[in-house]
């Protein structure tokens, strides 16, 4: 495994042919993203692993100074899943001449759901994932299902610019009481982490409607009574949600979508989401 900090190195690195798969991350690797490395590694293609905090998609310079840092940790974990490049780029080598003056914008998606608690967020995470596929040149990338509104903007990218690339989403991977793996759940007290749990319940609970051939209101019901339940959640939404365009699906509304929650708790803020199908015809 070669571990690149510069651009010239990365490019150095990665070999001159055959399939490039990268994986996106901001480290602190749980396994979670230890899912997208296996998934990536059975594509049979030369794996690519990024490790970057990327200061342009924080909206709050308190979590950006907070998040947590554990490079050295990360490759060594990483070491063991036989992948080829790790890229760990330093502020100053991603963007040299400070914040970038051109930059990606999510439009629509960024402005509903976390770009109403986070504007500009999106814009930052398209930003670097477009400079990093480009850098790369990857074939392949692989992202995961709990950020869904994320995975829904890459895919707009990636469909609206006509980028040669492909984006593959992995299931969420949880704790055996549902709890989403999170690089945040470190900072959960044993209490904020028990009342965290509501929020996969939601999920849980309104992907039962579904199941049920329930619609979107019904499961949306189901969910909030399930977080109005829950003590120490501060919710700052709750939505079943289109999976193209992350719009709120309208009653009546059949056919694929997320399910999609996002809380506070004390001075943390987790998001998980979970698909879901609507029996019946589409309306």
């Amino acid at each position: 495994m070669k571990v690149a900090h510069t651009l010239e190195e990365v490019k150095a690195a990665l070999p001159a042919e055959g399939l490039r798969v990268i994986v996106m991350t901001m480290g602190a690797l749980h396994d979670g993203h230890l899912a997208l490395v296996r998934r990536a590694k059975e594509c049979g293609a030369h794996v690519i692993v990024t490790i970057f905090v990327n200061p342009i998609q924080f909206t709050d310079p308190a979590d950006l100074q907070r998040y947590p840092r554990t490079v050295e940790a990360d490759c060594a974990l990483l070491a063991t899943h036989d992948i080829d490049v790790v890229f760990a780029p330093d502020v100053e080598e991603v963007y040299p001449d400070g914040d970038p003056i051109v930059t990606v914008s999510a439009g629509r998606i960024g402005e509903i759901l976390e770009g109403i608690h986070r504007p500009g967020h999106f814009d930052g995470v398209l930003t670097v994932v477009l400079k990093f596929l480009n850098l790369t040149l990857a074939d392949v990338a692989l992202f995961g299902e709990k950020d869904a509104q994320q995975l829904i903007a890459v895919k707009a990218m990636v469909r609206d610019l006509a980028l040669p690339v492909e984006i593959v989403s992995v299931p969420t991977v949880r704790e055996a009481d549902g709890l989403a793996l999170s690089s945040r759940n470190v900072f959960l007290s044993p209490e904020e982490r028990e009342h965290a749990l509501a929020l996969s319940g939601a999920l849980f609970e309104a992907h039962r409607r579904a199941k049920d051939g329930e619609d979107a209101d019904a499961m949306r019901a189901a969910g909030f009574t399930v977080l109005a339940e829950a003590t120490g959640l501060t919710l700052d939404y709750f939505d079943v949600i289109d999976p193209v365009s992350a719009e709120s699906v309208s009653t009546g509304y059949r056919g694929d979508v997320m399910i999609v929650v996002a809380a506070r708790l004390g001075g943390n803020r987790l998001i998980d989401s979970m698909s879901a199908t609507i029996p019946g015809d589409k309306k």
